[in-house]
């Protein structure tokens, strides 16, 4: 890493005084800084620092004798590093994409590439209320192990005496199972293998888009990659929607018999005692 001034500064000197046509001095040498001093103008502990160093997101110094020098370089990364941790990135993908970055990559085309990926997929509106209020929509079903087995599975958020769901459109389709007579703890079940079921059909799109899309076009133009991936998410969704509404239907005719049967109820011609 070199010891010129961080990128972007719009070529102003590290005191941030505009370079006027007059100004004839001569260009302020680079701010160094001790470890100590780093680690107060990035306001992180020094430990931090190491422990960056450590993970190898943090260049090594530069050496005069057994004082370790840093530059600005090295502040503007700290500075992007606690933005990407702000923003909900482990250290090991900050890694990944520093690593990226020094591999001539433009950061925000890396970054958006990661928001192409990681932007949600679902757009629900959760539902707070009270406990008492959740126990009002299932009239003698909400007890401690549903509440826990619902905040395991993710539906529940728990906040003091506040509950939060996470999805208005799922919590309207449960209360309307149970009070068509499905019990609460069976919607539970089924929401669980449904889940589980879901992972298993989301890990395959997730390998045909790995192995066929983002796989040929590593190292190479990665806004259009990013551009790939966004026209790929409603095509995923359609096709997980479309197969689930044509398996309903082959379900339903399957059993369709069996339900009339049960609807019509004895047979006509059964002799009456």
């Amino acid at each position: 890493m070199s010891d010129k001034p961080a990128e972007g500064n719009g070529g102003r000197p590290p005191t941030g005084e505009p370079i006027t046509s007059t100004d004839l001095s001569p260009p302020r040498p680079a701010r160094e800084y001790r470890i100590a001093e780093l680690a107060q103008a990035a306001g992180v502990p020094v430990r931090t620092l190491r422990y960056y160093q450590e993970r190898k997101l943090l260049p090594p110094p530069r050496r005069e004798g057994r004082i370790g020098l840093y530059s600005e370089d090295h502040l503007a990364r700290l500075r992007m590093i606690a933005n990407l941790l702000e923003r909900g990135h482990t250290l090991e993908g900050i890694r990944e994409l520093l690593s990226a970055w020094e591999q001539g990559h433009d950061i925000e085309t890396v970054l958006g590439v990661e928001k192409a990926v990681t932007t949600p997929w679902s757009n629900e509106t959760p539902v707070t209320m009270t406990l008492d209020q959740l126990a009002e929509l299932f009239p003698g079903q909400v007890d401690p192990p549903s509440i826990e087995r619902a905040v395991r599975l993710g539906h529940l958020e728990i906040d003091g005496d506040r509950v939060t769901h996470w999805s208005r459109r799922q919590l309207d389709a449960t209360i309307t199972l149970v009070r068509a007579g499905v019990p609460l703890a069976e919607v539970l079940s089924a929401s669980q293998e449904l889940q589980r079921r879901m992972d298993e059909v989301a890990a395959v799109f997730i390998g045909l888009i790995s192995t066929h899309v983002v796989g040929p076009m590593a190292g190479q133009d990665l806004a259009g990659l990013t551009g790939v991936l966004a026209e790929l998410r409603p095509g995923a969704q359609v096709a997980v929607e479309a197969g689930f509404a044509r398996a309903m239907d082959r379900r339903v005719r399957a059993e369709i018999d069996q339900l009339l049967g049960r609807l019509a109820g004895p047979s006509d011609d059964r002799v009456s005692p």
